[in-house]
């Protein structure tokens, strides 16, 4: 049974691809014709209410959509890659809050700034919302920062899905921030055998 991932190239759908990828999942790629930044056409309605990617369309038939969502799906459906620790282990509360408060902090501070008029009725006001978010955005990933200890990953010696979406999410921060643990561990996920071409085809060298 297959899967079918609607995405778009530079997109948060990336992770969810690596993430197929990492669990040797068959998928069809379904890329949409439209940059990260823009809405996606109305008609896209259709297949996500909320006119986002990812959207992950399950064998069942069944449809999957946020992010972080598919990324805990995933690793559940295929235990034996190694996405995530087992369930019900204190690794496994690990990664759940640290992918709950990478969703909830970052990932939603990159859509404040990048989308700053869904967040205010205040036209006038936008550079301001887009600057709250950088900053709240930077505290989140040192609070990240510190959580990677001892390393070399979030979890320890082990790289996770949790990894795959903070070191994207990492790529995105527009300010300034001094995060060696951050960075070293988005070198490593860039350079993964499976993650890196995915990486490349979305990011380029960023």
């Amino acid at each position: 049974m297959t899967y079918r991932l609607y995405n778009r190239v530079g997109s948060g759908g990336f992770v969810t691809e690596a993430a197929l990828a990492l669990a040797e999942a068959p998928y069809e790629l379904e890329e949409l014709d439209s940059k990260p930044g823009t809405p996606l056409p109305d008609s896209f309605r259709a297949t996500n209410p909320w006119r986002q990617v990812p959207t992950l369309i399950l064998p069942d038939g069944s449809t999957l959509t946020e992010t972080a969502a598919t990324l805990i799906h995933i690793a559940a459906c295929f235990p034996d890659k190694g996405l995530a620790p087992p369930p019900g282990t204190q690794g496994h509360a690990a990664f759940l809050r640290w992918m709950v408060f990478t969703n909830v902090n970052v990932y939603e501070a990159v859509l404040r700034r990048s989308y700053p008029a869904r967040y205010t009725t205040d036209a006038g006001n936008l550079e301001a919302v887009q600057e709250a978010a950088i900053a709240r955005m930077g505290d989140a990933l040192a609070v990240l920062e510190d959580a990677i200890e001892p390393g070399p990953f979030l979890l320890g010696e082990s790289m996770s899905v949790a990894d795959v979406y903070v070191a994207m999410l990492f790529i995105w921060f527009r300010g300034e921030i001094d995060a060696p643990r951050l960075t070293a561990m988005t070198e490593r996920v860039r350079q993964h055998p499976v993650v890196g071409p995915i990486w490349r085809r979305h990011f380029g060298d960023r």
